[in-house]
């Protein structure tokens, strides 16, 4: 009798296993620096986008999503780990940019690389029969900190390296070739390369449970592009557009390699057993650096990849998962430190997650994927760096609809309402200074918490040095702002100091003299017609200069003009402040740079 009970609890047990659902395939898909607004399903129709617009149209579409930094290796850490990536001190790319003598600021040492403590979606799925893959970027350390070392059983690309050693075979420079694609065909395409591997693993995985990171190198720089498809955009590139043919490509071939993972689950019969998700690390690249034309544009988001406003940290989060999510389009506030919370509660990971990561920082986002809301929560960064595109060290926190930007060089504080004002164009700070100081103490509780590390003052600081020439030139991206809305514009098509429409509004510049004397003050300034008259001062200690705005037919209508001069007795470091008196039209002027030419 006890026999046939045991056998029969036996039985009972198998049947009961045989019944448990499957465990859940997760795809991750990381985009390099791709922003929001280069996708059809986010409203471009210049980038030719169709299996991620199919995926988000089969799927759910976040309209709020922020990486947890404005470039790449933070966002990084965050995805992986469930955590902000001030807790590993990796604030800014690996390694970084050294200090410079222009900068105010010194950057706060970073590590460079991913601790080898740290518990990553891999390892927490790995120890629950996962088998695990990073194909693509790594950027999180080199030898002895590979995705190996991380939980993932396959490594294919994945190195130190930020950009890819070479789009096309063979996949190498001299610095060595990218892990797993040491043999290749000839010429043949990285992103399409990596689309094989990925299709390669899941076929060899089909039969059991699989997590695959897909951290495309497309489409960070360098801008290359297979030509029969660069030649589909016969476009000719221009500033302030989304018109650049060359990214134009590499988007579309990013596209195609999202589209061939798709199908592949489809063919093997296992995308309503996957949770695919699809996302940036940033915002898309819209600043020069040494190119002709920027590679995208973000608009309406503001800026873009380096900065912390809406265009550097809004990026694109589709997740498709038949059955389990519920197609749409949601506007709940949401960050890539949720992805370690969302993939393993999805996968029914056992609750030791949450301990074995020391309380990440992150939410699951699951309810959201089944129509119901998070609960309220605010949204942190800390860039304390000076990006390669321009900005300048600061933090930002989003809580509700409004978002707080705070500078670390002088303490200046930005406030919008990014639901009604999602391109950051009215600063609300003057008009609710309460609120400005709550949400500060809030950022800076949060920075204790996190051990975010700040900068410090630069002693080797030598700002805007004069030319062999003596010629010392004030370009408008080194000046402070003060005020309300004045403000430099970064992107190629502006490059100036603009929306001065506030009289009270003004500029400083540091510069330093070397070589006394009298130096001829020469302002490269544009204005709107009808919006001309208006008087401004330059003056640094008791020397002034004081010219009239010329109208020039435009803003960015630039024209050099000679408004008198300045004697300045004593080498050294100087301000110049640069205020309108008066304000007659919409605008003061937008002003792009200030030249002192030493007399002779």
């Amino acid at each position: 009798m006890r026999i046939l009970l045991v056998l029969a609890t036996l039985a009972l047990g198998s049947r009961l296993n045989a019944a448990d659902p499957p465990k859940p395939n997760v795809v991750l898909i990381v985009i390099d620096d791709l922003g929001q607004r280069d996708l059809g399903c986010y409203g471009s129709s210049f980038y030719k986008t169709p299996n991620i617009d199919k995926m988000a149209k089969e799927g759910l579409r976040f309209t709020d999503f922020y990486a947890a930094c404005p470039v790449c290796s933070p966002t990084r850490v965050s995805i992986l780990t469930g955590k902000y990536p001030q807790r590993a001190n990796i604030t800014d790319w690996i390694p970084g940019r050294p200090d410079r003598p222009d900068q105010r600021l010194k950057r706060p040492e970073i590590r460079n690389e991913l601790p080898l403590d740290e518990v990553t979606i891999a390892k927490v799925l790995k120890e629950h029969v996962y088998t695990t893959a990073s194909i693509g970027k790594w950027h999180l350390g080199g030898a002895g900190f590979e995705p190996t070392k991380f939980g993932f059983d396959v490594n294919i690309a994945g190195d130190q390296t930020g950009t890819p050693r070479s789009y096309f075979a063979p996949f190498a420079n001299k610095g060595g070739n990218m892990p797993g694609l040491e043999k290749a065909e000839p010429g043949e395409y990285l992103t399409d390369r990596l689309a094989a591997e990925a299709e390669k693993f899941i076929e060899a995985n089909k039969e059991k449970p699989f997590f695959l990171y897909m951290p495309h190198y497309g489409v960070h720089t360098p801008l290359q592009a297979k030509k029969d498809v660069i030649a589909k955009y016969n476009v000719k590139p221009a500033h302030g557009k989304q018109s650049n043919p060359v990214y134009a490509a590499m988007v579309e071939s990013m596209d195609d390699a999202v589209g061939r993972v798709l199908k592949k689950l489809d063919d093997l019969k296992l995308s309503e057993n996957t949770l695919v998700i699809f996302t940036s690390d940033n915002g898309g690249l819209a600043t020069l650096e040494g190119m002709p034309f920027a590679p995208t544009i973000n608009s309406p988001l503001r800026e873009g990849k380096g900065y912390l406003y809406e265009g550097g940290v809004r990026v694109p989060m589709i997740v498709k998962w038949a059955g389990k999510v519920k197609p749409g389009v949601t506007d709940q506030v949401a960050c890539s430190i949720d992805f370690l919370e969302t993939i393993t509660e999805a996968c029914n990971v056992p609750g030791k997650r949450t301990s074995a990561v020391k309380q990440p920082d992150g939410v699951s986002l699951l309810p959201v994927f089944e129509g119901k809301k998070l609960r309220d929560r605010a949204i942190y960064w800390h860039y304390p760096h000076y990006a390669n595109q321009g900005s300048r060290p600061g933090g930002a926190v989003r809580s509700g609809d409004l978002k707080l930007i705070e500078f670390y060089e002088d303490g200046r504080r930005e406030l919008f309402d990014v639901k009604k004002d999602i391109g950051e164009s009215r600063n609300l700070a003057a008009e609710k200074p309460e609120v400005v100081k709550e949400l500060a103490a809030k950022l800076d509780t949060w920075r204790t918490a996190v051990g975010a590390r700040m900068p410090t003052p630069n002693p080797d600081y030598k700002p805007n040095p004069p030319a062999k020439d003596g010629t010392i030139t004030l370009p408008a991206r080194t000046a402070l702002v003060s005020g309300v809305m004045l403000r430099f514009e970064p992107l190629p098509h502006k490059n100036t100091l603009g929306f001065w429409v506030n009289k009270d509004d003004y500029a400083t510049f540091d510069f330093t003299v070397e070589t006394p004397g009298t130096f001829t003050v020469e302002v490269l300034q544009g204005c709107g017609n009808k919006s001309g008259g208006a008087e401004v001062e330059l003056a640094t200690g008791d020397e002034k200069v004081t010219f009239t705005v010329k109208e020039t037919g435009g803003f960015q209508a630039f024209e050099a003009r000679e408004i008198g001069t300045l004697k300045l007795e004593k080498a050294g470091r100087y301000t110049l402040t640069v205020k309108a008196k008066t304000k007659p039209g919409a605008a003061v002027m937008d002003l792009r740079q200030i030249v002192l030419k030493p007399t002779k």
